[in-house]
């Protein structure tokens, strides 16, 4: 229809063309004759060409009707193919939903089953439960008509004999590990210490504090005293040391706490003797003389005790503070050479174990710092001497080794425990300490104290001067294993309450005796 449509459009535009034309240039009826016959022309070829268009129209309709009947016909065909496709997979997918259901179904039924077998397990589960609390409730009864005991009785019987084994076995662990620890530690700590040892061959002759100044004779007692004990006053004031003259003979006692003041006190009271010119001038003259002799022999103490353990940048306070153990004893034993073993000790141990032995020595050296100063200042002199090293720029691991030799603080490191190790050895290293008939009596006192505390001990003897310790129990009272038990008690309350040179041994001693007389 739009071909037909655009061909007639055309011939109206010619036709109309043709006639303006001729309209325009009609000159004479002759050219208009002319004019309508090709009009009439051009017309019978206008319906020829519109005849042809309108023929030409239709056979394209035609055509394209047949075209759209074949594209319909194909589309419809992909439509049932489609739909054919979507009909077998809705057929599938309700084909798998019966199976699901008829599934389902099917577990549904056995669920049904297991419950009411379930239910029936349960109930018989039940009876069986009745059953068996009433044959427990007679058998109870029957134990305690038989046993003649009641249920919380037997118990109780039950749990001591528990307890008596639990004993017996924790006797038996401890006795095995300790047995086993100790053969596998003391090997290694007694070679290392018999090392450190033989490698620290020193003196052990224990000192006492000179206290006491010999005089060629009693007629200088009145000059030291002096004319109306002008003398004695002046040198007690100057010294700030007591001076005892009694009727022992040819001897002066000098008394301080101080003992480098006592030192310097000795020193100018010996010069003053010598010199036989005793007056309050004199003796001033002599003690500031002494003061600056012993100040420079503390100093040289010092200095030659850093140099034999080989350090070589203390600060000078502290060494002058070392210096000053030479005139300071403990237990008859003298500080400075103590110090120095236990630096030797810690450096030939930690060389042992693969420590640096630099640090070892150092605080081995300080560790009884706090001993030259402890009569000043309040407090344990492991507390005073790690103050002191910390005051003067020491490291905290050689701070914290003073402050824990005497377990004043916990020990955390190798270094720690060094220096406990080496100090217990120095003491206990035979003649390097004494002490007092008063301490030793009183230590000895505490050990049986301590022993008698316990339950079961009969009688207790401190033994090779409070070393040993042997417990005598009631045999009746203490097993076997409570023995073992009992020697581990109280060895630990010993190292938790007292304060002892060297180690105590405890010896638990159990005897029974069976005795019978033949007639």
């Amino acid at each position: 229809m739009n071909v037909l449509t655009l061909v007639v459009g055309v011939i109206c535009l010619v036709i109309g063309a043709l006639a303006a034309y001729f309209y325009a240039n009609s000159a004479s009826n002759a050219k208009v004759t002319e004019a309508n016959r090709q009009v009439q022309d051009a017309q019978s070829r206008a319906e020829r060409i519109t005849s042809d268009a309108e023929r030409e129209a239709e056979a394209a309709k035609k055509a394209a009707l047949v075209e759209a009947r074949e594209e319909i016909l194909q589309l419809r065909k992909e439509s049932e193919v489609e739909e054919r496709r979507r009909k077998g997979e809705l057929q599938n997918l309700e084909n798998r939903i019966m199976q699901r259901e008829e599934s389902l179904e099917h577990r549904n039924d056995a669920l049904d089953r297991k419950e009411h077998q379930l239910s029936s397990l349960q109930s018989s589960l039940d009876r069986r439960k009745n059953e068996i609390d009433d044959l427990y409730s007679r058998q109870m009864s029957e134990l305690e008509r038989i046993s003649v005991l009641t249920q919380a009785q037997a118990k109780d019987e039950l749990l001591d004999r528990v307890r008596a084994e639990t004993i017996r076995d924790e006797a038996q662990i401890l006795r095995e590990s300790e047995q086993r620890v100790r053969a596998q530690a003391d090997k290694t700590a007694r070679e290392i210490v018999s090392t450190a040892i033989q490698r620290c061959a020193a003196d052990q002759a224990g000192e006492i504090t000179v206290t006491s100044v010999h005089i060629p004779s009693d007629d200088l007692k009145g000059r030291i005293i002096g004319r109306e004990g002008r003398n004695i006053r002046t040198f007690e004031q100057v010294s700030g040391v007591s001076l005892v003259i009694d009727d022992t003979p040819e001897t002066v006692i000098l008394s301080s706490f101080d003992p480098v003041r006592r030192e310097i006190a000795r020193v100018a009271l010996e010069n003053l003797i010598a010199d036989g010119r005793i007056h309050p001038a004199r003796i001033e003259e002599m003690y500031k003389k002494a003061e600056t002799l012993v100040n420079e022999r503390v100093r040289e103490a010092g200095e030659q005790a850093a140099f034999d353990c080989g350090i070589h940048d203390l600060h000078p306070e502290l060494i002058k503070t070392l210096g000053a153990l030479r005139y300071r004893t403990s237990f008859g034993q003298n500080v400075l050479q103590h110090s120095i073993q236990v630096a030797t000790l810690c450096g030939v141990m930690a060389s042992e174990l693969g420590v640096n032995a630099a640090p070892a020595k150092r605080a081995g050296l300080l560790h009884d710092l706090g001993k030259a100063i402890d009569h000043e200042v309040e407090g344990p002199h492991a507390v005073i001497g790690a103050d002191l090293c910390r005051r003067y720029g020491e490291r905290p691991d050689i701070v914290h080794a003073v402050e824990a030799h005497h377990a004043d603080v916990e020990p955390n490191s190798v270094l720690d425990v060094l220096v406990q190790a080496a100090d217990a050895i120095s003491a206990a290293r035979p003649g390097a300490r004494r002490e007092s008939a008063e301490s030793h009596h009183l230590r000895r006192e505490k050990l049986e104290e301590i022993s008698n505390a316990h339950d079961g001990v009969e009688r207790t003897y401190a033994m090779q001067a409070g070393r040993e310790l042997h417990v005598m129990v009631q045999p009746e009272k203490i097993s076997d294993a409570q023995a073992t038990v009992l020697a581990h008690d109280i060895a630990k309350q010993i190292e938790d309450e007292m304060e002892y040179p060297g180690q105590v041994r405890v010896v638990v001693i159990r005897e029974s005796r069976a005795i019978d007389v033949a007639k």
